[in-house]
């Protein structure tokens, strides 16, 4: 358990002030019961300094002990135990200084339970300071570890999330190669340079969490041009964008997947030519992006949509932003919307 320096030595000079008061509060009031000011401060020092001692005493053993809650009866306990001692040990000292002056003695003896009393509340302030300290030191720790173990794991579901995203895709590419060896192998060995150039792109992007629009429509075209050599001409995509948009930042690959899922759930459902829309716009501080492809509205396409690929992309968005409402989607006659918004911090 540690605490910052500069929090100790804040403590340090404030417990250090609050003793010299006490010691001239000491010496003023021992001086006024008609004690000379040289014996009154010699009183003062004897008194508060073994008083001294015995608090660093007390908060060097709760450095390494901290009693439990039902353990509280211990630092009662201790409180009167070191009173006690002090007690004694300051009046044998006491007298053994200022023995000399007449009547002190006497006066000792009548201030003896003002004394105890006065020294037992401060030895149980103290203690009681000193306990809230160390526990609030502790529970401080106990929060910084847990958050830094929600934040690793945190980081490990991410990750796990966009590594998920690939296999099927990556299987889908082989198989397409597969079946275009035998019949074009010139395109069989584009879409492997392009398969290459896509898995070093991915492999580059796991590096980092937030990239720019404009990196990763790079990136998705990469993408896009696996996919109308797996599919030919009924693949055709359509990307509005501006300058104003281009480098607002988001998650690397994240797009990738949401027009995956369009295109998956718009050329499997449809026959013809398949155009798969991506328009992204600045709405207040919020970049939206939205990926459009066509359905058919007598199967249900819409509701398959809303499977694995974008149900992974929303839990990733709330790890990333705590929100649940960043991701939506929507079916307009035979058009199936994904709407994705992405606050940019700072």
């Amino acid at each position: 358990m540690s605490t910052s320096p500069l929090s100790v030595r804040r403590f340090q000079v404030i417990f250090s002030i609050c003793w010299l008061v006490l010691i001239a509060d000491h010496a003023m009031v021992v001086h006024w019961l008609a004690l000379p000011w040289k014996e009154a401060i010699i009183d003062s020092l004897l008194s508060n300094g073994i008083l001294f001692f015995f608090c660093l005493l007390i908060l060097n053993t709760l450095r390494y002990y901290l009693p439990r809650r039902e353990q509280l009866i211990n630092i009662f306990a201790w409180c009167i135990f070191f009173t006690v001692i002090w007690l004694l040990l300051t009046k044998w000292l006491l007298k053994l200084s200022l023995g000399y002056y007449e009547n002190y003695g006497d006066m000792l003896h009548r201030s003896i339970p003002i004394r105890f009393s006065i020294a037992f509340l401060l030895l149980g302030c103290v203690t009681m300071i000193s306990v809230l300290w160390q526990t609030w030191a502790e529970q401080k720790e106990d929060q910084s570890r847990k958050a830094d173990a929600e934040k690793l794991a945190k980081e490990a579901e991410l990750f796990k999330l966009r590594q998920q995203m690939q296999p099927h895709f990556l299987f889908n590419s082989l198989n397409s190669i597969n079946a275009l060896i035998g019949t074009s192998p010139t395109e069989a060995r584009r879409m492997v340079q392009q398969l290459s150039d896509f898995l070093r792109g991915t492999l580059k992007k796991e590096e980092t969490q937030w990239v720019v629009l404009k990196e990763e429509l790079q990136y998705l075209q990469l993408y896009l041009e696996i996919e109308k050599v797996r599919f030919g001409n009924r693949l055709t995509t359509n990307i509005k964008t501006d300058e104003e948009v281009q480098q607002m930042k988001m998650p690397a690959l994240l797009l990738q997947p949401i027009v995956e899922n369009a295109i998956k759930f718009g050329l499997y459902d449809t026959t013809g030519e398949t155009v798969i829309q991506v328009d992204t716009t600045k709405e207040g501080n919020e970049l939206l992006i939205k990926v459009s492809n066509p359905f058919d509205p007598e199967t249900s396409a819409p509701k398959q949509g809303t499977g694995f690929g974008l149900k992974s992309i929303q839990r990733r968005l709330y790890l990333l932003f705590g929100r649940s409402d960043l991701l939506a989607t929507e079916a307009k006659e035979n058009i199936f919307i994904t709407m994705v918004r992405i606050p940019q911090l700072g």
